[in-house]
């Protein structure tokens, strides 16, 4: 794999549990995490990236992996496979009212593992294709929409305003950007340089390979680093100079 398919674990049984992330890492998956209640998975998928989520359908909580089920296809556009003892009708026919993308009875071994794993994520992928198609004009028509003073970004299945001084920076990660305001963070799916293009010229600079920054933000700056709000940003040598220029003009 060239790159890691990272996968977040909710299960309340911590033997189950800790065997099946000693299966997924042989096979070179990446664990994002192993919790064991909803409110756990709730946070780490809201804070960090996930590419498939394995759920047990009884957990230690209130609420259950259907409901998280739930959760993730209204928040998130992720697959989840719901890893069970149980497979009687009422179970079977409550799970498939959340459309998972796939239903694992333990007792399993490690290769039926893997193949629920590939299988929900190719066929995610796949079934994706047609809505990706007709969702991608109106993507790309609201992300490159500028307005005078703002533009928009695209989290989740809203579209957000954001005001050009409300941007901090911009970071490139990958194939995404994230992009930092005053209070919220948001990814962007767009090499760096066109998206510098899309924002006014005589307040964000390029600077560095990975960077965008907005110079209004700026709070503190030496030889190889500028401060904006606590996070420390390298910076070339060429943005430098032009600081230090714009500074003593």
């Amino acid at each position: 794999m060239e790159q890691a398919i990272k996968i977040l674990i909710v299960e309340d049984n911590v033997i189950i549990a800790d065997d099946m992330q000693s299966m997924l890492e042989e096979i070179g998956y990446e664990i994002v995490d192993n919790v064991i209640v909803y409110e756990q998975a709730e946070e780490v998928l809201k804070n960090q990236h996930v590419d498939l989520v394995l759920i047990d359908i009884i957990l230690a909580s209130d609420k259950t992996g259907i409901d998280l089920g739930k959760h993730i296809r209204e928040n998130y556009d992720i697959p989840f496979i719901f890893v069970t003892s149980n497979s009687d009708r009422a179970t079977v026919e409550n799970a498939k009212s959340v459309k998972p993308n796939g239903y694992l009875v333990k007792p399993f071994e490690q290769q039926d593992l893997y193949t629920s794993i590939e299988i929900a994520l190719s066929n995610f992928t796949h079934s994706d294709k047609a809505k990706a198609t007709n969702e991608a004009d109106e993507d790309i028509a609201m992300s490159n929409t500028v307005l005078k003073d703002s533009i928009f970004v695209k989290k989740q299945h809203l579209y957000y305003r954001i005001q050009f001084d409300d941007i901090r920076f911009i970071k490139a990660d990958n194939v995404y950007l994230e992009v930092n305001t005053v209070d919220k963070k948001f990814l962007v799916r767009s090499p760096l340089k066109d998206y510098l293009e899309k924002l006014p010229k005589n307040k964000f600079y390029r600077a560095h390979k990975s960077y965008i920054v907005n110079v209004d933000h700026i709070d503190a700056i030496n030889s190889r680093d500028i401060m904006i709000k606590d996070t420390l940003i390298p910076i070339s040598k060429d943005f430098k100079e032009f600081i230090i220029s714009a500074m003593n003009s």
